[in-house]
Formats: structure tokens, sequence, C-alpha cells
């Protein structure tokens, strides 16, 4: 009874208001978010411009586990001028503008920490410009990777970056996203020709210059990678030019265990030095092939071990895999299976492509947190055995995945938010690995970005003369902080 009075006094007990000169600041801000929700309606109409809680929760959050920081107003512009007189009106106001693809990133970088705008893009998702001979194509900031490549099903092209998630392709630039096939054919800092980008005033630029589409440049600073990687913080970009590739005549994958990490690491080396052209080098260690075995089924044997694709015409690839086996076994390889079909190469791979659930799976009811460093080749069965040895030591759960092609690798860490004791655990490993990979002259982050939890880390990567040349970029092109504030620097 005693609860329930409790309960219901709360209930009762009036919202507590700001007082003083905070309590006008409140108001200014409150008066001035309405006449920009106003403002918004008259250049996007109702139904481009939602108040709603649901759906400003659902954008303030993405893949990570950085807690949900909902927007105060959500916008969803259909053309790049739209875009433009949005963002002059929040401009106007000082409010902060978040742009926002399909919520897929990992290091919380959609989180509206000072509320504000989020600008989500999904209406802007056609495929504006298609140029077949000379594999390039322009693409809105809403086209997502697998849509693209549905689209160019039948040319004969397509688009390899693929980070796993079905990511936009402007979010995919604006955090440099890469994934398995990097190692062959480059992150999106390699493939994107030109951007189109909104700045924090509303102007419209174009990176290379409007409709530049050339295979290459020393036409000045590079202003396309000023923005590839920049996450949201310099402009929301609008459009953007891709490479695109052949689709190769022919795939083989294969698969091989080894007995250490470091025979698994010397192969992959070796493999490279040989000039070989491989597309995928993916590393699983014994416990992720653990538990990949349990969640579908299989039976590889659990030890470290390849997955491996090759590209190209029928009789290259034999060479290819000729070349790839002998070294494989002369490091201690064995098991080495391979596939053509596309049937059996899909199966083969399903282990890597399910390795998030597949670490889920070990802990029922529990998250799941992917860490992201990389480092030269050479350093790379140094830092996985001594991360391997950390895990243990402090009884957490984090099996390894990584692009061993490039030095990138992950643990996924498999935690009870709700064990205060185990997420302290996680933090603290989380910073002894970063830092372990910035001792072995790597990064702290390979492919998911700084976010919001790798600012410190960044200024101990690049040191404080190259921070102050970032904020010195940042404050000529955003002097009022109003793009993503908070993330990055």
């Amino acid at each position: 009874m005693a609860g329930a009075l409790l309960r219901s006094a709360l209930r009762l007990k009036p919202r507590l208001r700001p007082a003083g000169a905070e309590r006008r600041r409140y108001s200014q801000r409150s008066e001035g978010l309405e006449r920009a929700v106003a403002a918004f309606r008259s250049v996007s109409g109702d139904e481009g411009v939602s108040l709603g809680e649901a759906v400003r929760e659902q954008h303030g959050r993405d893949e990570s586990v950085h807690r949900c920081r909902p927007p105060d107003v959500v916008v969803f512009p259909r053309c790049v001028e739209e875009v433009s007189a949005l963002a002059k009106i929040c401009h106007e106001h000082q409010l902060p503008i978040i742009p926002f693809g399909t919520g897929t990133g990992l290091e919380g970088g959609v989180g509206a920490l000072k509320g504000g705008v989020c600008f989500s893009l999904r209406n802007m998702d056609q495929v504006l410009a298609l140029h077949q001979e000379d594999f390039d194509v322009t693409v809105e900031p809403g086209v997502t990777r697998k849509a693209l490549n549905s689209y160019l099903r039948d040319t004969g092209l397509w688009f390899p970056v693929d980070p796993g998630a079905d990511a936009s392709l402007c979010g995919m630039a604006s955090t440099s996203a890469s994934g398995t096939n990097a190692v062959r054919y480059g992150t999106m800092r390699e493939n994107v020709l030109n951007l189109e980008v909104v700045l924090a005033d509303g102007t419209i630029i174009h990176t290379a210059g409007r409709g530049r589409r050339p295979r290459k440049t020393s036409a000045g600073y590079n202003l396309t990678n000023l923005f590839v990687g920049s996450e949201g913080t310099l402009g929301i970009l609008t459009k953007a030019t891709l490479r695109l590739y052949g689709i190769p005549e022919s795939m083989v994958s294969a698969v091989c265990s080894f007995p250490s990490v470091q025979a698994a690491v010397d192969s992959t080396v070796q493999v490279l030095q040989a000039g070989v052209p491989i597309a995928r080098i993916e590393f699983l260690d014994d416990v992720m092939i653990g538990a990949c075995n349990s969640f579908n089924s299989l039976s590889y044997p659990v030890t470290p071990t390849l997955f491996l694709e090759f590209h190209g015409s029928s009789k290259s690839l034999e060479e290819q895999v000729s070349i790839t086996e002998e070294i494989t076994r002369d490091n201690g390889g064995s098991d080495f299976a391979w596939a053509e079909d596309e049937e059996t190469r899909a199966k083969l791979w399903k282990a890597r492509h399910d390795a998030w659930y597949a670490s889920l799976a070990l802990r029922p009811g529990c998250k799941a947190y992917s860490t992201d460093v990389c480092v030269p080749l050479s350093r790379l069965p140094q830092i996985i055995v001594e991360t391997k040895e950390d895990l243990i030591r402090n009884n957490l759960t984090g099996p390894i995945a990584g692009h061993v092609g490039d030095g990138n690798f992950h643990c996924i860490m498999v935690l009870d938010p709700n064990d205060p004791d185990e997420v302290q655990r996680v933090h603290e490993f989380t910073e002894r690995l970063a830092r372990r990979a910035l001792a072995m002259d790597g990064t702290c982050t390979g492919e998911h970005g700084v976010g919001l939890g790798k600012r410190a880390l960044l200024r101990e990567e690049l040191g404080p003369m190259a921070m102050e040349v970032m904020q010195g970029l940042k404050a000529t092109l955003d002097p009022k902080n109003l793009m993503n504030p908070g993330k990055v620097l």
C-alpha cells in the first residue's frame, strides 16, 4: 500500500522547471524550435516533418551500445534543394543537424547529444546516372549498397565495398566503411570520385567540381576525402559518384584451418607477397569457429581458420588456388576445401557472415559490441595473441574475426548490459585493445569510425597538432558547431 502511494505521489509530482537565466534559455530554445518546425513544414510539407516520439527515438540510435539520444524533430527531405533550405533554417535558429542514413553504424554517430534536427535521407533514393563504359555511377544518399547492386544486376558491373550491413552508400562514405573485399577493391576512400555536400549554412558544394568524374585528379586539395570519414561533422552528403568494377568471370572460395594464429597470418602475408590478386582473406579464431559451428550446424576444426575468395578468369583462378594451397600447406594449413558453384560458396561463407549472430548465441539474452582496430600485417599475430590472453585473464567473451588481408580485426564482445562490473571490464578491455594497436603503429578504428566512444583515442593517435588542424577545418566549415556536434572531435 505504501509503495502504491509512493508511486502515485511520484506521478503527481510537478515537473521541475529551469530557474532564472536557464529558464529563459529553455523558453527561447523552445520558441525557436517551434518557429523552425513551422518553417520546416513550409519546405517539406506536414508529411516531411515528424515530432513523434517513436520516430525520434528510431532516428536517435544505431547498432552500437551507446544510449539512444533522440533528436527534437526529424525531417525527410526529398531533394538537395530541400536539404539546403532546411539546413538554412537550422543555421538561422542555431539548431544542431544530424544526418541519418539507415542507422547501421556501430559508434553512436547518429545520437542527438544536444537535441536538434535529424535529417533522414531515406526519401532520396534514386540512382541518378550510370556510365557503364566509364565504370562509375552517381547515387542519392538513400541508395543502399544492395539496392545499387540489384540495379546493376544486368550490366555486368558491381560495387564491391561490403561492410556486411545493407548500409546507405553515402553513410558508408561518411564513415569510410570497407569490409571483406577491401584487400582487393579498397575502402570507400578509394572508391568515391565526387561528392555533393550541403554545408551547415545550406551552401551546396561539389568536392571535385559539379558533374566531374575522372578516375584521377591532381587538381587542388582533396576535398572529396576530407568529407569521406567525416561522420556528418562537416556537412550532409547528398550525392556520391562511385567507382564500379566488372563482375568477375569466375569466383572460387576456400577455407583452411591452421595450428596457430602465426601460421594463418604468415600464409596471408606470403599469398600477398606472391602477387595473388585475392579478393577476400578473412580470419576467424578458434572461439569464433566454435560459435559458428554451433550456430550453423557446421563441422569446421576448432582452430584458427582462413576464409578466402578468388576472382578472375577460370584459367587464372586455377593458378591462384594452386599457389595459395601450396603456401597454406607449407605453413601447416589443413582441411583446405574450395568451392566454385554459387550455392556451395554461399554455404561456405555463411559462417563468416553470421559471425555476429553466432557470437550472440554464445550467451543468449546478452548484447554485443564490436571492437575495430587495425595494425600493420607483421604485428597482427602478436596483437591477436595478446588480446586473447587479455580476454581469458579478465573472463570476457570476445570471439575474433578480421579482415586479415589488411590487418583489421574485430573482437565481438558479448556482455550483459545489466551487469555493471562486466560492462566496466569490457570498457577497460576495449581501451587496452585500442592502445595496444596504437603502440604497434596501428589505428583505433579501421572502418567503424570514431563516433562517440573513441574521441580521446583519436587525440592519442593523431597528436595535438593534427587535432588542431582538424578543429580548424571544422571551425571554418561549421563555425557554429551545428553539424553532428559531440562526434569525432
